[in-house]
């Protein structure tokens, strides 16, 4: 008892005296209580310190490897040696250390060692650590970590030592984060078996997360609700997690989920979600892909419907289909009445449906997993709507005379209300189905068509028509005229006419001729000259038949130019501007070859000296006479440059 009690007097002593030290240190060392990083990044512990008078300091970096907590219990309010500590520590912090002692477990280091240090001498980072190669200890004391490591994870001392001032620490917490792969998740191949009868569950799905620090959490999805996190396998849906620490550090997450699955888990859809934490409080999520399950459950109603859309017409392929709410499907059969009906895979097809395959169809699906009293046959109506040909009388074709007056009737049956119509040339003329023509003309001869139409089923109609014969003497329609750029051109003519029997045509005059027949009309086309005649009484066309003739007058005439017709003035100025032109021309060249001829003559004259002229003024001025008081002399080459100058002279001179 003695020993045990000197213990804890020792114990007690030595950690008085640790905190009696720490209490009258005047150095300071400030540090960042928590540093986070994410793997493989580099993380950097800033350190300062501060003391009361200066000093050389040594500064070390120092790791845990293991921690020793101490509780101190038990312990007599007043023995012995507490009554020693009141007195070793009645100077100094004794309120303090009391309250530690008696109240508080506290965490003694245990064994600690030296990764980096610096000091007067130099600074370095110590050898033999995981971390050796990726340390480095900066000029503000800073320890760097490059590449950290998930074993990185742990408790950092700065520890300062100035010698007589004193020494202090303080302590960072090195948080490692890694995020993880996407979630895998993996279905249950097999089939589930839902049943009221059994209370097991069964294994839904595995979903794995990768590669994670720290450890994440995975959560459970059906649809977007997320599951409670069940964990005790006496309920019906719980999960079962694993984890495993990987040689790197990381941690790899298993969820498999168990359930009692219902009928309407069938149609739901599955996924997982990993939450992970990163730096600064971060929580994020990873969601897997989706998936279904693959359940069996027996009949509990059979539905049998009819796949068309609107209603049924003879003609239609009709469509039935057969499905239970079971899974998988049973095999159905089909009845009409009683016949049995050949299916495939709970469908049922009816081909081109008539009115006699309307009736009451049967399908009954065979579940012989199915509870008693469900009912495991369904029946529906099939009603086929119809409308019978449409009939018209009198039957064609029809011949009428003009003038005459015409009755046309229809008829049909339908299952339902129908409407008739008679249409000529899409032409609406009957909303009943009797249509009467009075006084027909040759114009209403043609095809008339009598439509039946059921309104409360789409495409169901028919239709049926006749054809109108009118016979009567020809009617030519009104002429177009022609036109021709000059007189003496080509022109072609049409001639247009009703008429039965068919019209025969001639032309005057004649020409180039031929016949077509458009629907109800005979066309005669001729091309001829468009002559002088032509140009001014026209052509005439006459159609005739047994019953008569008719004709009309087609105009010829030449197609005016659009530059003279919309300026005539203008043409007729330069029309005579243009002949004025013309006639000035020729009266200078005839006046220029008179001139000419007249001069040639004269010359001639004088060589042959039959001019008397020429000779009297000769002797008149050798002799020396004086006329008019001038005197004339002209010498030979004088009077050659005369007689030049009188064949240049103008016209206009002489």
């Amino acid at each position: 008892m003695e020993k045990a009690m000197l213990g804890r007097f020792g114990i007690c002593c030595t950690l008085l005296v640790v905190a009696l030290q720490v209490c009258l240190a005047s150095v300071m060392v400030k540090v960042t209580p928590e540093v986070e990083v994410i793997k493989g990044e580099t993380a950097k512990l800033p350190c300062s310190y501060t003391t009361s008078a200066p000093a050389s300091a040594v500064v070390q970096w120092l790791i845990v490897s293991s921690q020793m907590t101490l509780y101190y219990e038990n312990i007599p309010l007043f023995s012995y040696d507490i009554f020693f500590c009141f007195a070793f520590l009645l100077a100094k912090c004794c309120t303090a250390l009391m309250y530690m002692c008696f109240h508080h477990p506290q965490e003694v280091a245990g064994a600690r060692k030296q990764i980096a240090f610096k000091s007067p001498q130099g600074f370095g980072v110590d050898p033999g650590t995981t971390m050796t190669d990726r340390l480095t200890m900066e000029d503000d004391l800073s320890l760097t970590i490059s590449k950290v490591m998930v074993e990185d994870e742990r408790i950092y001392i700065c520890q300062v030592s100035a010698g007589t001032v004193g020494f202090s620490e303080d302590k960072t917490q090195v948080k490692v984060f890694f995020a993880p792969e996407k979630p895998t998740i993996t279905g249950n191949n097999q089939a589930i078996t839902v049943s009221s009868e059994t209370d097991t569950s069964s294994e839904v799905g595995k979903c794995i997360s990768r590669n994670a620090y720290p450890q994440p959490r995975i959560i459970w999805f059906k649809d977007a609700t997320p599951l409670p996190e069940v964990k005790d396998q006496k309920e019906k849906t719980y999960m079962i997690p694993s984890v495993v620490k990987e040689a790197s550090g990381l941690y790899t997450m298993t969820s498999t989920l168990f359930m009692q699955p219902v009928k309407a888990d069938a149609k739901s859809v599955f996924h997982c979600t990993v939450e992970y934490s990163m730096p600064n409080n971060q929580i994020k999520q990873e969601s897997s892909d989706k998936f279904n399950l693959s359940l069996l459950y027996s009949t509990e109603t059979v539905f049998f419907k009819l796949k068309n859309q609107g209603p049924v017409k003879e003609g239609d392929d009709v469509l039935m289909e057969c499905e239970t709410d079971g899974n998988p499907q049973p095999e159905f059969e089909f009845y009409k009445e009683d016949t049995r009906l050949e299916g495939l895979k709970g469908t049922l097809k009816v081909k081109r449906v008539t009115r006699k395959d309307a009736g009451i169809y049967k399908c009954d699906a065979l579940d012989f997993d199915a509870e008693d009293g469900v009912e495991l046959m369904k029946t529906l109506s099939l009603n086929v709507h119809y409308l019978d040909p449409v009939s018209v009388t009198p039957e064609g074709p029809l011949l009428a005379a003009k003038g005459d007056t015409v009755e046309l009737q229809c008829k049909t049956k339908s299952s339902d209300e129908y409407t008739l119509q008679w249409k000529k040339d899409s032409k609406e003329l009957s909303q009943t189905g009797v249509l009467t023509l009075q006084s027909v003309t040759l114009a209403d001869a043609g095809v008339y068509l009598c439509v039946g139409a059921v309104p409360s089923v789409p495409g169901l109609r028919k239709q049926a028509n006749v054809t109108l014969t009118v016979t009567g003497a020809p009617e030519i329609a009104a002429p177009l005229n022609g036109f021709v750029d000059k007189e003496g051109g080509m022109v072609t003519l049409n001639c247009s006419a009703l008429g039965h029997p068919a019209p025969q045509f001639t032309w005057k005059p004649s020409g180039k001729e031929s016949v077509t027949v458009v629907g109800d009309k005979v066309i005669s086309t001729v091309t001829l000259e468009a002559s002088a005649a032509v140009l001014k009484d026209g052509v005439i066309c006459e159609a005739y038949n047994k019953h008569g003739i008719d004709s009309k007058n087609f105009k010829v005439s030449i197609k005016s130019d659009p530059d003279k017709s919309s300026n005539p003035n203008a043409a007729n100025r330069a029309e005579k501007q243009q002949g004025g032109s013309s006639a000035v021309v020729i009266a200078v060249v005839v006046c220029v070859l008179l001139l000419l001829l007249l001069v040639a003559l004269l010359f001639f004259l004088s060589k042959k000296g039959k001019l008397s002229c020429g000779k009297k003024d000769k002797k008149d001025m050798a002799s020396g006479e004086v006329k008019g008081g001038i005197v004339v002399e002209m010498k030979s080459s004088e009077k050659g440059n005369e007689e030049a100058g009188l064949l240049n002279k103008p016209h206009a001179e002489q």
